[in-house]
């Protein structure tokens, strides 16, 4: 999908919003990609999940083992991923402030793993899940977003 294209979904979703917003990490900001709207829509979620997929290059395509995402934002996106990749979806909670696999869920110890994320700003929350795969056994071999606010 193009950039244009993407827009387009969110738009037609009401998720892109126009205004002044304060984003849960402090930062400003003129717009708001509301990703629970874009991403109510199973069909849509699909063909986004699908489209960031085939942006993955081949050779860590294929080493990847499970998707795993952090509740709660990042559970749709991260299952409509695994669904993309053939893959099996996993979340991880913070029950007592730190993100956990709970539920059952587990990792193989050097099981090769996708963090997916609805949307990165400062890049905290991604940090704090990749540091609890890690603990869970996990080998993060590339992270992704739908959207990523951070520059960078």
């Amino acid at each position: 999908m193009t950039e244009d294209e993407i827009l387009a979904e969110f738009r037609s979703s009401d998720a892109l919003l126009q205004g002044h917003f304060v984003l849960s990490s402090g930062r400003h900001s003129s717009r708001y990609l509301q990703c629970a709207r874009l991403l109510m829509n199973p069909a849509r979620a699909a063909r986004m999940a699908t489209a960031l997929a085939e942006k993955i290059p081949q050779n860590i395509r294929r080493s990847i083992d499970i998707v795993v995402s952090p509740a709660m934002g990042g559970v749709i996106v991260g299952h409509e991923m695994g669904r993309a990749l053939g893959l099996d979806a996993l979340f991880l909670e913070r029950p007592e402030g730190t993100f956990e696999l709970r539920r059952g869920f587990r990792l193989e110890p050097g099981q090769k793993v996708l963090m997916m994320e609805d949307v990165v700003t400062t890049g905290l929350s991604s940090r704090e899940a990749i540091q609890a795969i890690r603990d869970a056994g996990g080998d993060v071999v590339a992270a992704g977003a739908l959207v990523d606010r951070s520059n960078g």
